[in-house]
């Protein structure tokens, strides 16, 4: 026999042994990774742009005119006001103040023992500038202003440190500020990329094993995946990639992409039969590659339109995702057949066939439910929110949030900086100016958005309080704020040229109900009223509010610009202007789930969770391209009516599409036990997704493609 040759006994035999080369692969790969690449994720107080954004250039320039240190705040709460105004607190906040004097990394402390002349909080209250900056308004507890060099976020830890060690009855410590906020989200993006990408890959194999049943095909499935993620993460190391706000995720996605390419190969080696043996894979590779490759495509297209995004953190998920992708699909090609051919698919499972009687029925009934469950996400669309705030990164209820919140009511907590000058230009030390920024001051103060406001009338009305300003013309009391005897204070809120003015705003984020954007707009319509002109506007508050509305801006356009792409590849994939735009009904439905259901629970669609939107379309077409190159394979044999080719489709791959979206709907799960909501929701969104593109697909898809025949009364 031909099959007992010499020649054939060998191929047989590296067949044999092949999988074992793609395992080795895997390890060495993943030791790569574990040894060779930081997974640290890296967040700055920065990390909404990148420093050429545009977005950007008014915060760089206003650091350029007023330059400033990283800043820590911390809120010291006694627990009454008489316990405020005991000496015993003021000795505590001295001690305090010491040690995180001490510090690495800390470069200054401003509290009521250092700052103010007389540290009573009595004396302290008629202070115009170290009222704002220490006192809040509860009239129980006092801040510190921690100011630190370089970024700031390494010395958090060592603040913890301090405070945790200072906590004590009736004297209460919260912290907040950018680095400290920044470092927070650090630790939780690292922790669910240690933690849940475990309990996701553990999740995804046992889902693999309940549907496949084969300890060879999970071995090579696992395998195919964990190679895919690790070659992607070196290939974006080797790129200059670091783990982001965004790519924290990406070992997840590509895991995803993999398996769905996985899913759809196993299922049609499975349909062979194991008396195909060796051959079966090949015609499985022969019947998928096609469809896994247009899949491939729109999933590209998908990731490369956030390449055009003016987030830093989208342009990386857009980089990593597209290198991702064609990573995934190379190694479900390259590598997993080879456990295929290691395995051999049990009879059962290789012969199995849907139930006929649910699939063979137009389901007509479902599908006029799933038009009305459409309709019914459509009406949250409106409630959605795209501008969270940063307290909304953090459990409600928790510790962490609490303390937060306890800051931003107390004085603001998101940093906002105004640069005005003279309306025409000049100098702002005229009389009529300086009456101008002071009615700016309180004007702003008033604002309810706005926490504190420190600006150069308040520096000058501290110089007033003195003994000598009082004699003192204003020019005069800058003249001496500027000198080192006073710290050059006065540099932080006004040019050397006397003609722009810094406004420095603590926001507050607990209780808005209206996006940053329209605050900074009514801030500067504030501006305008009190006869100055804004130059410049930024801080995160300003970069937050930008975010917002480009997340939302590239949302819409991105959904816009994959739905007409995708559209055209489905004309290609289902050669028929009625398929393809049943197809392009079915995607249109599954985003408007997503972000439906998100709007109707009040979730935010913040810049982590947006992405899952994009996964669960590329997800979804997948499903139809599949069942779309199925049918038309059918249909291609002349022996089957239109609707009785998307029977025999649907018989063949129910099984593939719902056990894709089981098994992807169990791995993203978990993410639903995180303490990180960004990424609960990112997982909650991707399940909602997944489920609904595999129901739509099975039962929407036929019954959309076949209704014009029915209206002609053709033969379905």
């Amino acid at each position: 026999m031909s099959g007992s040759t010499p020649g054939v006994r060998r191929l047989a035999a590296i067949h044999r042994r092949r999988p074992w080369v793609f395992l080795a692969l895997a390890a060495a790969a993943l030791l790569g990774v574990l040894f060779g690449v930081d997974l640290t994720p890296r967040v700055g107080s920065d990390f909404f742009f990148a420093t050429d954004d545009p977005q950007l250039a008014h915060s760089l320039e206003i650091e350029r005119l007023f330059p400033s240190q990283p800043q820590i705040l911390l809120h010291a709460a006694a627990v009454d006001r008489a316990a405020f105004l005991d000496p015993a607190y003021r000795e505590r906040i001295a001690a305090l103040t010491a040690e995180l004097q001490a510090l690495p990394g800390v470069s200054g402390v401003y509290s009521l023992s250092d700052g103010p002349s007389r540290p009573e909080p009595e004396r302290v209250a008629q202070s115009p500038l170290w009222s704002r900056l220490l006192l809040p308004a509860d009239g129980h507890s006092s801040n510190l202003i921690l100011s630190l060099m370089e970024d700031g976020t390494d010395s958090v830890a060592a603040v913890e440190t301090v405070v945790a060690a200072a906590q004590a009855p009736g004297f209460t410590l919260r912290a907040s500020g950018v680095p400290y906020v920044v470092e927070q989200i650090r630790r939780r993006l690292l922790r669910d990329l240690r933690v849940f990408s475990l309990a996701a890959l553990a999740l995804f194999g046992l889902a693999v094993a309940l549907v496949f049943r084969s300890v060879k095909v999970v071995v090579g499935t696992l395998a195919c995946c964990v190679l895919a993620c690790s070659l992607t993460l070196i290939l974006l190391a080797l790129e200059g990639v670091a783990i982001g706000l965004l790519t924290a995720n990406i070992a997840t996605i590509v895991f995803v992409l993999t398996l769905s390419h996985i899913v759809f190969l196993t299922a049609a080696w499975q349909r062979q039969g194991p008396e195909a043996g060796p051959s079966g894979v090949d015609a499985a590779v022969r019947e998928t590659a096609g469809a896994s490759f247009w899949c491939a495509v729109t999933t590209l297209l998908g990731f490369g339109s956030l390449l055009f995004a003016s987030a830093r953190p989208m342009r990386e998920l857009g980089n990593a995702g597209a290198v991702g992708t064609v990573v995934a699909l190379g190694v479900a090609y390259g590598a997993y057949p080879a456990f295929l051919r290691w395995a051999r698919p049990p009879r059962a499972m290789g012969r199995r066939a849907v139930t006929e009687g649910f699939w063979s029925r137009r389901l007509t009934p479902w599908v006029l439910g799933s038009v009305v469950v459409v309709l019914a996400a459509a009406a949250g669309l409106p409630r959605l929110n795209t501008d969270p705030s940063l307290l909304a990164y953090f459990e409600a209820g928790s510790d962490l949030r609490q303390g937060l919140e306890a800051v931003d009511e107390a004085g603001g907590s998101s940093p906002l900086s105004l640069v005005v000058r003279a309306t025409g230009g000049g100098t702002l030390m005229t009389p009529e100016n300086l009456g101008r920024l002071e009615a700016l001051q309180a004007a702003l103060e008033t604002d309810p958005a706005v926490g504190t406001a420190v600006s150069l009338p308040v520096l000058l009305a501290e110089g007033k309080s003195s003994a000598l300003g009082r004699f003192l013309p204003p020019l005069a009391i800058l003249t001496l704020l500027d000198s080192d005897a006073y710290g050059n204070i006065a540099r932080s809120f006004v040019t050397t040229d006397r003609q722009q003015a810094l406004f420095f705003l603590r926001m507050r984020e607990s209780g808005r109900t209206e996006s940053r954007q329209a605050v900074v707009q009514r801030l500067t319509a504030q501006v305008a009223a009190a006869g100055l002109e804004a130059e410049l506007v930024g801080g995160l508050y300003d970069l937050q509010g930008q975010l917002a509305r480009l997340v939302s801006r590239s949302l819409l356009k991105g959904l816009l610009a994959l739905l007409v792409l995708f559209t055209g590849i489905a004309v290609v994939v289902a050669r028929g202007g009625g398929t393809a735009l049943a197809m392009l009904a079915v995607l249109v439905a599954v985003p408007v789930l997503i972000l439906g259901l998100l709007g109707h629970l009040r979730l935010p669609l913040d810049i982590i969770a947006s992405p899952a939107v994009n996964v669960a379309l590329a997800l979804g077409i997948d499903s139809m391209i599949h069942l779309v190159t199925a049918r038309r394979r059918l249909a291609a044999a002349g022996t089957l009516s239109p609707w009785q080719s998307w029977i025999a489709a649907r018989r063949q791959l129910a099984h593939p599409i719902l056990g894709a979206a089981g098994i992807l709907a169990a791995g993203f799960g978990i993410f639903a036990l995180s303490s990180f909501p960004p990424t609960r929701n990112f997982g909650l969104a991707v399940v909602v997704g997944t489920a609904s593109a595999a129901f739509l697909a099975l039962v929407v898809l036929p019954w959309l493609a076949t209704a014009r025949l029915r209206r002609t009364n053709q033969p379905t």
